[in-house]
């Protein structure tokens, strides 16, 4: 079987149980590198991104077999992906029982300038502290069209929010990142 198969074929032999296993592998090499820096982006740390995207793919394991296919398999795999990431920020802001708000040194700008490839005097560095500055749902607003480049329209499906909102969103994001880079 070639990999040049798109969603539909590979969905379709999934529903067969004989190519089941082999059509859920070549989603997974198909989405994996993409989806993991989506969540990366919102988790930061490597380890953390692996184990969230290892629960992406469970789920998507799960539940593939549901698909309605009412939206893209892409914009599916996403909506999963920010889900899981939230969530996993969520249970880590509990955890540690810090808030990360608009004001906050968080703990994902911690790991971040732990990083060892850390230079706060370069622009990337300064725009990933920006970044991890933002509440989660901006931060997955601006992760999405920022360094994903996805529409407006399918950002609504992924996020399940009104393109207004979500324009709304990423201009208070973009204000506050601009805002931190010159000042800092």
């Amino acid at each position: 079987m070639a990999d040049h198969l798109d969603d539909k074929e590979l969905l379709l032999l999934f529903k067969e149980d004989a190519t089941k296993e082999s059509a859920y592998t070549r989603i997974i090499k198909k989405y994996q590198e993409k989806l993991y820096w989506h969540i990366r982006r919102m988790v930061v740390d490597h380890e953390d991104a692996n184990d969230v995207l290892q629960n992406v793919f469970i789920k998507v394991w799960k539940n593939l077999a549901n698909f309605r296919e009412d939206s893209q398999l892409y914009t599916w795999l996403y909506r999963i992906a920010t889900n899981e990431s939230l969530t996993f920020l969520e249970q880590q802001k509990k955890r540690s029982s810090v808030s990360i708000s608009d004001d906050d040194n968080s703990a994902m700008s911690n790991k971040l300038v732990a990083d060892k490839d850390f230079d706060g005097n370069k622009l990337e560095w300064k725009l990933q502290l920006a970044i991890q500055r933002l509440p989660e749902k901006q931060k997955a607003v601006f992760n999405l069209r920022y360094f994903e480049e996805m529409p407006y329209e399918q950002m609504s499906r992924v996020l399940e929010t009104s393109e207004g909102a979500l324009k709304a969103s990423y201009h208070h994001a973009v204000k506050k990142i601009e805002d931190f880079i010159l000042n800092h």
